[in-house]
């Protein structure tokens, strides 16, 4: 992947990169928004807790095409409160390898049910020879 952070725009404010160009003949991986919520259908009442179960999820979705998230080249993160961007961030770093991904952090009014905090989807890209 080629990484651009041009000189012309701020750097970014944590661990993204503004562009990233995939290479052709790359297979391309798009992921539904990932909630927290665990196979026995709990949902963690804190943000960390959704958010990893979120990059769980996407760490499986990854793992079953042959990717890691070393393959992500874009992430968006939806949360309810800005001030859950710190929790949501934090685990974001834990997962996200280098190139660091292009990134979004979106604040929305809700999801589906009221007990979500986050929702969290991925494109990777990565070439098969």
């Amino acid at each position: 992947m080629k990484i651009f952070n041009p000189p012309s725009v701020r750097r970014p404010f944590g661990n993204y990169n503004h562009g990233l160009l995939v290479p052709a003949g790359a297979s391309l991986l798009v992921t539904s928004g990932q909630l927290g919520i665990g196979l026995d259908e709990k949902v963690p009442g804190d943000i960390g807790a959704q958010a990893e179960l979120c990059f769980e999820a996407i760490k499986a979705i990854l793992a079953e095409a042959e990717m890691s998230f070393a393959d992500v080249i874009r992430i968006s993160g939806f949360v309810t409160k800005r001030e859950d961007f710190p929790a949501y961030m934090a685990m974001r770093d834990r997962y996200t390898l280098d190139p660091k991904p292009a990134s979004t952090l979106i604040i929305v009014s809700g999801f589906t049910r009221p007990e979500f905090l986050v929702e969290v989807e991925v494109t990777a890209a990565k070439l098969f020879c």
